[in-house]
């Protein structure tokens, strides 16, 4: 008896479960009617057979949307032929191909009349194939006829006119959209009847439904369809708005849907309501998203999932019910560690930006930052381009001080290529060394004042001092960006000294007696420089000269032409009589730009190891050759014609001069530059006589080379040191950079 009656509750149950299929499947046509005809869908509005049938009420909506179902299970609404119909407002049929095959033959037209079932703008395309063929499609909107199409030409042999298999390119075939709303349609094709470029037999205009056209060259001598899908819209009512609609006894939208106007041609259409499904003109029913795989819920688990009309919720246990005492915690355990773990990092990390932030603070403080920032903002510093950079502005200039980015490097320090945030580029200088007596006071104030007189200074041939960092254990200095390296490496790099012409080497001489007569006579406070080397000369884009390198150089007290320091600078550069002396004058820097003029007239190195004894001394080695009149033996063979060999002589002369033994016997900067602006000059303006200046050349070079002879290579060594910005940013000082 138990199992008879479980038999029974099972075969109910699996009975109800049929019949509600059975129920969704016949939910979208009217109870009772075929649904189906053939393979064909019928869906309410729809309806097959007559809709005024005795005893019965209409199958369709309206009588436009009443369809046959004949004896071949064919679907048809008139004479077309009904393939699918899609309840969100379409529906398929064949449609046609207008032909037209011979110079002289007529086309074909077909045509379709329907005022009620305009022809689908987005899901259509009116296509043309063939060859000077052109096809239109003739409509009716809103009681006026358009014209629409497009038309193909070829030229040539066809294998030429068409692209890949399946597309239309616009040769052989072109396509082109239809526009909305467009009923009573008619298509014509023509070709071009004067036309000699005949490729293919036939030419074809039709409208296809998206994507059932591909086409194919062989279609140009026969296309082999009659007829393509075509796409009408359908709509219910006609000439109605929605808000008119919804407050007649016919409005077609039943429950749970709602009316939509959104491209329609006349009259409406039905949609359910979000959350429901079904066909809008009969009924919608709820969506269970809780059990639907099409629309799925986004609880976290089934379980949290609600069904409700129209929607669901989510509606889970509450965190922590159900658990016992041990997964209690055991959790609470877990997350204390993880709490303890993340506190305890975080007030490390804390500690160590403190730690930074107080070590920042005390390098600023040691390196002057205060005095610095007082004496900017006092008096007319105030208002210098002079910036204090932070460490961190640099380090991201720098990219971290990235290796990729060393533009010179030395014994003493390394300078990096830097892009600031205002898309300035800069040059970032990075010394290495820190002397023991950096916390001097007295040689703190003495560097904040140098790097301020040096910030001062604007002279287009010197390296402008842009501003320093003074957060980091040795100052930062910050210059602008010269962009072509240094004098050194253009005149001594293989293949680069021979493009240098005589005219830009006699400028870049100028240019950089320009600059220290400048430091030395024009500046607010006289400056000699003291490392004048080829290496400490830059070029910029235009090659034009830009004097750098401040790290030795010494500030003259204003009423003194000289200081007493220890000896410092550069093999093959250094003043023979600063050696002796340790009496540094402008004229120390008189000389060493003498060596960078014999430099631009050799392009050899002012010291070389290698080679005979009396030439590795270049100074010398000149100097010599002068006095036996082999000048023209040692100067750079590419610089010398007939031209510029009285220029020539007049430099070199020069040159003998900035080298006498003598500091007193050398002219001074501002003489120099006169000097080399005249011989400028002289090339266009020869007023001198030659013979006259090379007979005073050759005497004068005598007693320069007898004097600095006398003494021996005494400048083949090097010396260094004391002065402040040296001991607080030492730069190399080794031979050639």
């Amino acid at each position: 008896m138990d199992y008879f009656k479980l038999s029974l509750v099972l075969i109910v149950g699996l009975a109800l479960k049929v019949s509600v299929a059975a129920t969704a499947e016949t939910n979208q046509t009217l109870p009772g009617y075929n649904y189906t005809c053939g393979n064909v869908a019928v869906p309410y509005p729809f309806g097959i057979g007559d809709s005024s049938r005795p005893g019965r009420g209409a199958c369709s909506l309206e009588p436009k949307f009443s369809l046959t179902c004949n004896n071949e299970s064919q679907l048809r609404w008139g004479d077309f032929e009904v393939l699918h119909i899609d309840p969100q407002g379409q529906w398929d049929t064949l449609f046609f191909v207008s032909k037209l095959c011979g110079q002289d033959a007529k086309s074909n037209a077909p045509w379709l009349r329907s005022s009620t079932f305009p022809v689908s703008s987005d899901k259509n395309q009116l296509i043309t194939v063939g060859c000077d063929t052109y096809g239109y499609l003739d409509s009716v909107y809103d009681g006026n006829t358009y014209s629409t199409g497009c038309l193909t030409r070829c030229y040539g042999h066809y294998p030429n006119i068409i692209g890949s298999v399946g597309e239309c390119t616009g040769i052989g075939c072109c396509e082109v959209k239809i526009p909305p709303s467009m009923t009573n349609i008619t298509i014509q094709v023509y070709n071009f009847r004067n036309s000699t470029n005949l490729v293919g037999n036939c030419n074809y205009s039709f409208i296809a439904k998206n994507d059932s056209y591909k086409f194919d060259e062989q279609h140009l001598w026969d296309l082999p369809n009659e007829t393509f899908p075509l796409v009408l819209d359908w709509t219910v009512g006609e000439d109605i708005t929605c808000k008119d609609a919804e407050i007649r006894d016919d409005y077609a939208c039943k429950s749970n849907s709602y009316c939509d106007q959104n491209n329609t041609y006349s009259g409406y259409r039905c949609r359910c309501h979000d959350g429901y499904e079904g066909n809008p003109y009969l009924n919608c029913t709820d969506i269970d998203e809780c059990s639907s795989k099409d629309k799925p819920h986004n609880c976290t688990s089934p379980d949290c999932c609600h069904n409700t009309d129209g929607s669901f919720t989510c509606s889970c246990p509450k965190e922590g019910e159900g658990l016992d005492m041990v997964t209690k915690v055991v959790i609470g355990v877990g997350a204390g560690i993880v709490i303890l773990f993340v506190s305890t990092t975080l007030l490390y990390f804390i500690h160590q930006k403190r730690k930074l932030v107080k070590l920042k603070e005390k390098y600023f403080r040691q390196n002057g930052g205060f005095t610095l920032l007082q004496q900017l903002s006092a008096g007319e510093n105030s208002s210098q381009a002079f910036q204090i950079f932070t460490a961190e502005q640099l380090k991201q200039a720098t990219n971290n001080f990235d290796e990729s980015l060393i533009i010179g490097r030395g014994g003493y320090g390394t300078v990096f290529k830097g892009f600031l945030t205002d898309n300035r580029i800069v040059a970032i200088k990075k010394s290495k060394i820190v002397q023991e007596n950096q916390n001097d006071e007295n040689q703190k104030e003495q560097f904040i004042n140098e790097v301020i007189v040096l910030s001062q200074i604007n002279h287009r041939n010197v390296v402008k001092l842009l501003g320093c960092c003074l957060e980091t254990e040795i100052p930062l200095l910050v210059y602008e960006f010269v962009s072509k390296g240094t004098l050194f490496d253009f005149i001594h790099t293989e293949n680069s000294a021979w493009n240098v012409t005589w005219e830009t080497r006699l400028r870049i001489a100028s240019e950089t007696a320009g600059a220290l007569s400048y430091l030395h006579s024009a500046a607010s406070i006289p400056i000699i420089h003291r490392d004048v080397k080829s290496a400490n000369i830059l070029l910029d884009d235009t090659y034009t000269a830009k004097v750098s390198d401040f790290g030795a150089s010494r500030f003259v007290p204003l009423g003194q032409s000289e200081l007493a320091t220890m000896v410092q600078g550069t093999i093959g550069y250094l003043d023979p009589e600063y050696m002796q002396t340790s009496q540094l004058t402008e004229k120390s820097d008189v000389y060493s730009f003498g060596v960078v003029v014999v430099e631009l007239l050799t392009g050899k190195k002012p010291f070389c190891f290698d080679g005979p004894e009396d030439e590795r001394n270049l100074a010398m080695h000149f100097l010599s050759s002068l006095r036996e009149d082999h000048l023209f033996e040692v100067l750079q063979f590419d610089i010398l014609d007939e031209e510029n060999k009285q220029g020539i002589m007049e430099v070199a002369m020069l040159a003998a001069r900035c080298l006498r033994l003598n500091g007193e016997e050398r002219p001074t900067m501002k003489e120099v530059t006169m000097e080399l602006e005249g011989i400028k000059l002289m090339k266009n303006h020869p007023w001198t006589n030659a013979d006259q200046i090379l007979e005073e050349s050759q005497y004068l070079l005598h007693e320069a080379s007898s004097s600095i002879y006398e003494h021996g290579d005494s400048s083949s060594h090097q010396y260094t040191g004391y002065d402040s910005i040296r001991d607080r940013l030492p730069i190399t000082l080794d031979d050639g950079r």
